[in-house]
């Protein structure tokens, strides 16, 4: 860490969250921010003293209502955020165990979509990267489906 407020890594936690509804077909859960208006997966800076597990579980729950059980670890996402600090988002595959949504202050919509669909809505490309390493971390093919 360095002596500039600037140069202090943000850190923070989302997940790829997933569920296969009755019918079969895999369904990932987009985020809405009207304050940044983009779509996204669920994420969020860790609190202290909070694990990046901890915080993955914590902004799933908080930005989508749903409790999740954390899978298969994905590539950290890194970027500049709005204040031009270096971010690290670290990144899960996890299934939704259960909840729903109500809007709250940071997320006014959760949209459950075909990997497809996420791929076409989401706002950054970073974010669509992790669409097809989702699949192959459940074994899923590439539309959603159990081989």
């Amino acid at each position: 860490m360095t002596s500039s407020t600037n140069d202090t890594i943000v850190q923070a936690a989302g997940c790829v969250l997933w569920r296969r509804p009755s019918a079969g077909d895999l369904e990932l859960a987009l985020v809405h921010r009207p304050k940044w208006a983009d779509w996204s997966w669920p994420k969020g800076k860790l609190k202290r003293g909070e694990t990046f597990e901890e915080a993955a579980r914590r902004e799933v729950l908080e930005e989508t209502g749903h409790t999740c059980r954390l899978g298969a670890r994905l590539p950290s996402a890194r970027y500049l955020d709005h204040h031009g600090r270096p971010k690290e988002v670290r990144y899960w595959a996890a299934e939704a165990t259960g909840g729903a949504f109500a809007p709250n202050d940071e997320v006014d919509v959760v949209r459950w979509v075909t990997p497809d669909e996420a791929h076409e809505r989401l706002t950054y490309e970073r974010d669509r990267d992790l669409i097809s390493l989702v699949l192959i971390a459940i074994g899923t093919d590439e539309d959603g489906r159990e081989p």
